[in-house]
């Protein structure tokens, strides 16, 4: 496991990581991403993610899971991949204001983790994220302690649709419930329906999560980035 130091907060939005100091917000300047969203049980759900938030139902007793993967290439945390599971939620008990809830993020770097889990609270642990491309599919293999997590397909195209940025919040436990702002561009390829999606899942406990959840089962569908940027901000507890 790795040996986390404590961080120290230098001066407001200012970290030092492992002797580098990072400011915020954190940018991404270029990053291929992928993704599927699969409808799973909202009370399966619920029961990963803690009493802080409450899921985001799509339909009635069902919600998203986002499965995905980034190939991080020009990023101030690094250059890394990283692996995801995702969830839609608000803060408990409260009506709107709707973001992303990352329940898991393993990455194949030991800088941006301690970094993520240190000011933000993202749920990063250091793990085998491979990531291989072919004209038109992008392949994620998930590997935790020798086994077998997840191996993850989806269609990629080398476009990249005009789009306005998109500011968003996503949530964390970062000593409690936590908001973190941050912005994402690039312009996302979406394909309907589960063509072109493959998921197989392994062996490790956290497949077998996966298919509490109703997994593998038919997307709903896919999105590609190409060349993704954005950044991440500030945290603030709610």
């Amino acid at each position: 496991m790795m040996q986390t130091q404590p961080r120290r907060q230098e001066a407001r939005d200012v970290y030092v990581i492992q002797g580098r100091r990072i400011t915020l917000p954190a940018i991404v300047r270029d990053a291929k991403a992928g993704n599927a969203i699969f409808l799973v049980p909202t009370a399966a759900a619920q029961a990963l993610i803690g009493d802080g938030f409450d899921i985001v139902e799509m339909s009635p007793g069902q919600t998203q899971l986002v499965l995905g993967f980034v190939d991080y290439r020009d990023n101030d945390l690094g250059d890394y991949n990283e692996g995801m599971i995702v969830f839609m939620v608000r803060p408990a008990g409260a009506t709107g204001t709707e973001g992303t809830f990352i329940y898991k993020l393993p990455v194949n770097q030991s800088f941006t983790c301690e970094a993520g889990c240190a000011i933000w609270g993202f749920p990063k642990t250091v793990e085998q994220v491979g990531i291989e491309y072919g004209e038109r599919s992008a392949t994620c293999t998930l590997v935790m302690d020798g086994r077998h997590v997840f191996t993850l397909t989806v269609p990629r195209s080398t476009e990249a649709p005009a789009g306005s940025d998109m500011e968003m919040t996503t949530y964390t436990y970062l000593d409690g419930p936590t908001a973190v702002p941050f912005t994402t561009g690039g312009g996302a390829v979406v394909s309907g329906g589960a063509d072109g999606v493959v998921l197989t899942l392994g062996s490790h406990p956290l497949a077998e999560q996966l298919r509490s959840l109703g997994l593998p089962s038919p997307a709903l569908m896919s999105t590609w980035m190409e060349h993704m940027h954005g950044t991440f901000g500030a945290p603030h507890k709610l």
